[in-house]
């Protein structure tokens, strides 16, 4: 019977952050079995290990599913499989391959939690046809009027790819009611795994929220990937300094509040989320 555990991750409280499923020891499971489990569980994602190729220690296989499908990469599980692992194997590093690459995550003792740091793939920004955000904004419900002209709509990715919306008031993220079919379609166009939609509070704070029509779920509580990808939009555009220390909350508007933490470090072009984990 496989032992499937149960996460919460970018919270300390079982009632905040985002649930992932972790099984680690999946190399008996087949890719069926994997979205079966993902998909009664019903959370956003859920992480998968197994033994790693290079079959050394600590060192793990990592692969993530949604309910409808597999994910490419995926934050919020990475910190609840590392967090899981820091509780059954112990505190460290452990090297994680996923699908886009190689991503190391440290896990330390942290106000008696324990608490990872993931390091993203090298990530990537790059344009987006005005044609293509006006199709995302039409599906949200929003205008271009609504977003902030400082902040240009860009693909980013640290793993997958994100879409980068910045709303102009907090009061434009607050209100969230798009048309779920519509974003899906037209995400899957774009090959976007979320949407990440993002509202600057201060140089170093931002509030943001992630739909995830593609995944069947309609909105993400805490969104890593997106995070780190909003690290690199950030850097890329001038928007943020090579080093910096960026704190991101998500999941207040929908009842279950997230904290990200976002490092940039001059002259390495990865980017760093960390957040605690706690079992449910």
């Amino acid at each position: 019977m496989t032992d499937v555990l149960r996460y919460t991750a970018f919270s300390t409280d079982p009632a905040g952050g985002n649930q992932a499923g972790v099984v680690l020891d999946a190399a008996a499971l087949n890719d069926a079995e994997m979205l079966a489990i993902a998909a009664g569980l019903g959370y956003s994602e859920s992480a998968f290990l197994s033994p790693a190729p290079d079959a050394a220690p600590r060192s793990y296989r990592i692969r993530f599913f949604s309910p409808l499908a597999e994910v490419d990469f995926c934050g919020h599980a990475t910190v609840a499989a590392a967090v899981a692992l820091g509780e059954h194997v112990g505190p460290g590093t452990y090297v994680f391959h996923a699908n886009p690459g190689v991503v190391p995550v440290s896990v330390a003792e942290d106000g008696g939690a324990f608490k990872a740091t993931l390091t993203s793939v090298e990530p990537q920004v790059k344009p987006v046809a005005a044609d293509e955000v006006a199709e995302v904004l039409a599906a949200l419900g929003w205008s271009a009027a609504e977003l902030d002209p400082a902040f240009p709509p860009r693909i980013a990715n640290a793993g997958v790819n994100q879409l980068v919306l910045a709303a102009a008031t907090r009061e434009r993220l607050a209100d969230l009611d798009y048309d779920f079919e519509r974003l899906r379609t037209v995400m899957e166009k774009l090959e976007l795994t979320t949407v990440q939609l993002a509202w600057r509070e201060s140089e170093s704070v931002y509030h943001v929220r992630d739909p995830f029509p593609v995944g069947g779920v309609v909105e993400d509580a805490a969104t890593g990937a997106a995070a780190a990808a909003l690290g690199a939009y950030l850097r890329e555009l001038g928007l943020a300094p090579e080093a910096a220390l960026l704190t991101l909350h998500q999941g207040h508007d929908m009842g279950r509040p997230s904290l990200l933490e976002v490092e940039l470090r001059a002259g390495d072009p990865r980017v760093r989320v960390s957040g605690t984990a706690t079992a449910l």
